[in-house]
C-alpha cells in the first residue's frame, strides 16, 4: 500500500464557443496529490488516498474520479469547506496557467486530529507534496504527519510550486529532506527554488540536507536521477503532446510502482542503486509520455503500456 496525501482541485479549462461575450469551462478532476493516487492506483499500486474532500458537487466529482480508478478513501475526511478550483489556460505547447480560486477551501484545513497513523495502515510509502505542505493552517499538521510517519515508511515528497500561492520561502525544501527519502521536482521548480543554480549542485544541496534519492524532471529532455551523488540522464520517449497536465504526477506515480514493485519501497532506500532508480525512472517517463497523449490528468492504466 502506498498512501498519498494532499488536495484535490477542481481544474476548469477554458474554451471559447462561437456565441460572442461567452467563457466556457471544462471541469476534470485534478490536484497534484490526487493525480498522483489515480495513476499509482490504474498502474496497480495498492493506494490510499488522504485529501479533504467536500460535500459540493466538485467533491462528488473527485470521489468517483478516484474510486472508479480503485483509490481507497477510507483514510479521507468528509469537508464542510468548498472545493478548491483552479481555471486553465493552455498555451500553443499544451503548458496550463493556472488561476486558483482556494482561499478559505478544503484542501488546507488539515488538524492534527484528521492527521492520526491509524489512518496509514500497513504502508510501504507516503507521498505528499504540492499546496498541502505550504498553504496554511494546515501545513504544519501535515509536515508534523509526514515526519512522524518516516518511522515506518519511506517518505516521497514534490514541492509542486505554485508561486501564485505560496512565497519562495514557504517552499522548506532542505527541511523537508531532513525526514524524506525522494525528492522529484522539475527544472521549472528549481528555477524558482533555486534560480541559477545547476542541477548537479542543486541535488548535492539537497543530498547534503538527508534526501537519498533527488529526480528531477525535465519535460521533453527527460529527467535527471541522483541517488546520493551518483548520477545519470534518462531519455523521455518523443510522443504528440496534447498538453502537459498532470504529467509530473503521473512520472512520481510511475517511478513509486516501479520502486515498490521491486521492493525497494518501505524504508530509507539502503537496496536502491543508481541502476533500480534509473529502471524505475525509465518507467516513470512512459507512463508521463502517455498521459501528455491524452488531454487533461488521464494517466494510463497498467495494460496501456504493455
Amino acid at each position: 500500500m502506498i498512501a498519498v496525501l494532499g488536495e484535490c482541485v477542481a481544474d476548469a479549462f477554458t474554451t471559447r464557443p462561437a456565441a460572442t461575450g461567452e467563457l466556457a469551462l471544462r471541469v476534470l478532476p485534478g490536484g497534484g496529490p490526487a493525480n498522483t493516487a489515480v495513476a499509482l492506483s490504474r498502474l496497480g499500486t495498492p493506494t490510499r488516498f488522504l485529501g479533504r474532500l467536500s460535500q459540493d458537487a466538485f467533491g462528488a466529482l473527485f470521489r468517483d474520479h478516484l474510486t472508479s480508478s480503485g483509490v481507497d478513501l477510507s483514510a479521507a475526511p468528509d469537508a464542510a469547506e468548498p472545493s478548491t478550483l483552479a481555471v486553465a489556460a493552455l498555451d500553443a505547447d499544451g503548458q496550463a496557467e493556472y488561476t486558483f480560486y482556494a482561499d478559505g477551501t478544503a484542501d488546507w484545513q488539515w488538524s492534527p486530529y484528521e492527521l492520526d497513523l491509524g489512518r496509514l495502515g500497513a504502508l510501504t510509502c507516503l507521498h505528499t507534496g504540492s499546496l498541502a505542505l505550504v498553504k496554511a493552517p494546515g501545513r504544519s499538521a501535515v509536515e508534523e504527519f509526514a515526519r512522524s510517519a518516516a518511522r515506518r515508511a519511506t517518505i516521497s515528497i514534490d514541492p509542486n510550486v505554485r508561486p501564485t500561492l505560496a512565497a519562495k520561502d514557504d517552499y522548506q525544501v532542505a527541511r523537508w529532506c531532513e525526514f524524506a527519502d525522494i525528492l522529484k521536482l522539475s527544472d521549472d521548480d528549481l528555477d524558482f527554488l533555486l534560480p541559477g543554480t545547476p542541477l548537479e549542485r542543486a541535488c548535492d544541496t539537497w543530498h547534503e540536507a538527508g534526501a537519498p534519492l533527488i529526480v528531477i524532471t525535465r519535460g521533453a529532455a527527460g529527467a535527471l536521477v541522483s541517488l546520493n551523488g551518483a548520477r545519470a540522464h534518462v531519455p523521455a520517449p518523443k510522443v504528440r503532446v496534447v498538453d502537459t497536465v498532470g504529467a509530473g504526477d503521473s512520472f512520481t506515480a510511475g517511478l513509486l510502482h516501479a520502486l515498490d514493485t521491486k521492493g525497494l519501497l518501505g524504508g530509507r532506500l539502503d537496496g536502491l542503486d543508481l541502476g533500480a532508480a534509473v529502471a524505475a525512472a525509465e518507467f516513470a517517463v512512459r507512463v508521463s509520455a502517455h498521459t501528455c497523449s491524452v488531454a487533461g490528468a488521464n494517466p494510463p492504466w497498467a495494460h496501456q503500456l504493455s
